[in-house]
């Protein structure tokens, strides 16, 4: 396990674990673009669960690897499906915010496979 996959998959945790706490905590700079993108306050909880198990998936990969690569995955999907949703909403100016949340991810997955 080399010292830039913990360091990137710490950070990509963090980083994706603020992300479902603001979700949770219904942060304005969260809730306005949801809402501007249509995406039902129903499925808010479970948008953070799923960032909330990726954070913890990322950090439980640094005991069981696979682990981690299957929540690094789930990352990726889940932010693959933010941009679509952006993309629908036509809020093109949007698409690089869940891309940096999805770069971590993407960077522990291939730093993980290649380790």
């Amino acid at each position: 396990m080399s010292t830039a996959y913990v360091v990137v998959t710490v950070l990509g945790a963090l980083m994706v674990g603020y992300s479902a706490g603001a979700i949770q905590f219904r942060a304005a700079w969260v809730v306005k673009p949801l809402n501007d993108y249509g995406v039902p306050r129903a499925w808010w909880p479970w948008l953070a669960a799923a960032k909330a198990a990726g954070a913890v998936g990322l950090l439980a990969g640094l005991v069981v690897p696979w682990v981690g690569l299957l929540a690094a995955v789930g990352l990726v999907l889940y932010f693959t499906g933010a941009v679509i949703t952006i993309i629908r909403a036509r809020w093109f100016s949007h698409i690089p915010f869940p891309l940096v949340y999805a770069a971590p991810a993407v960077a522990s997955l291939v730093l993980g496979v290649t380790a």
